[in-house]
């Protein structure tokens, strides 16, 4: 008998401009406010179920086609995400699963695998995927924006409007300039203060979409590293690598050593390991008293030991430390008898390090004093 207590889906293009109304007006009567949340969450609701179904109401492919091209014309999700903060709980919940469905969507029969929508966001409404990087000025909106982003993240195009934003310049995708250096003022380099200044949840969760923008765009990624080296670096030792909270400089150290360590970016890891700076860095990871920081530390360190082109710089700072290096490393994390790759990597290191011979400049005189 369910069926008795069935209600008609509300038309779109109502929903769509009843929505738009209501939010526009939520900030003019405080009297009203509670009421007109309401309303939002129950609008959102409707427009969720009309954009999936639910297991007692079925949706046609005609209707989604419909909603989603209501959705993404005008400024419609924009206004959406400006105003998440100001949405109840639930309906936070809501317009997080309505963006990632219109996101995801792809047209009834299309041969292709790109989402038409998102592809149509990236080029005429980039300004969305900023709004969505924006979530995490506010408690109230960073998990739900958080989860759009890392799902929009699988596509390269949205990974290019966060690394080439560049305030007050409109953002052409197709004309990007890769060997621009950026200015450090964008999008994507607030990412290093929201994970290090945030509370403890947003910083976590702005930490996981900085990780998979980094990790899931490989191509683009190592382009933009390889114009932005020094300012990236830069930022990245002094705010995350050396950040106070324990869990994002574990975090930021084991990062690092994926970055380093990946194929993808074989001449950023050929620079990095270049740097005397970079090595000090990580030679006091490895006094850190926190196990898991020097052990992480541990993984950034045997890149430049077995680099077999050490740069004059590096090369002179292991020499002169021998002694205490070789002093320091078999007993390095001794607890860990049971992790064979890790010990086998240690005793690689200190015969290494051990046959490591003077640099250049202060290589012993000849026998005839020259």
């Amino acid at each position: 008998m369910a069926f008795l207590f069935k209600t008609k889906p509300r038309g779109n293009m109502d929903l769509v401009k009843s929505t738009t109304e209501l939010i526009q007006k939520l900030d003019s009567d405080e009297k009203l406010r509670a009421k007109t949340e309401e309303e939002i969450a129950r609008n959102l609701s409707h427009i969720k179920v009309n954009l999936q179904g639910t297991p007692e109401v079925e949706v046609s492919p005609e209707q989604v086609h419909q909603l989603v091209t209501l959705l993404i014309q005008d400024d419609f999700l924009l206004l959406l995400v400006n105003n998440l903060h100001k949405f109840p709980f639930e309906a936070r919940k809501d317009t997080q699963v309505i963006i990632s469905n219109v996101f995801r969507y792809q047209t009834p029969g299309s041969t292709t695998s790109e989402p038409v929508a998102l592809s149509h966001i990236c080029y005429r409404k980039p300004e969305i995927i900023l709004a969505l990087c924006h979530g995490y000025d506010r408690r109230e909106s960073f998990m739900a924006c958080g989860g759009v982003l890392r799902e929009a993240l699988k596509r390269d195009a949205v990974a290019a409007i966060i690394l080439y934003h560049e305030p007050d310049q409109a953002l052409d995708l197709a004309n990007i300039d890769p060997s621009t250096p950026a200015s450090g003022k964008g999008i994507f380099w607030k990412f290093f203060d929201w994970i290090d200044r945030g509370a403890f949840e947003l910083s976590a969760d702005a930490f996981n979409t900085f990780k998979d923008l980094l990790t899931k765009n490989k191509e683009i990624l190592s382009m933009f590293l390889q114009t932005n080296f020094d300012l990236f670096f830069q930022k990245y030792n002094a705010i995350l690598v050396q950040s106070d909270s324990y869990v994002t400089k574990r975090q930021s150290i084991k990062l690092l050593g994926e970055l380093l360590l990946d194929r993808a970016n074989y001449g950023i890891m050929c620079a990095y390991v270049d740097s005397g700076d970079n090595l000090k860095l990580c030679m006091n990871l490895l006094r850190d008293d926190r196990k898991m920081v020097s052990y992480e530390g541990f993984h950034i360190f045997k890149v430049f030991v077995a680099n077999p082109n050490k740069s004059p710089a590096v090369h002179r700072i292991l020499y002169n430390n021998r002694d205490r290096i070789l002093r320091f490393l078999p007993n390095f994390l001794h607890d860990r008898k049971e992790d064979d790759q890790f010990n086998d990597e240690k005793t690689y290191l200190v015969k290494t390090i051990d046959q490591l011979g003077p640099p250049p400049e202060v290589s012993a005189p000849s026998r005839n004093g020259t």
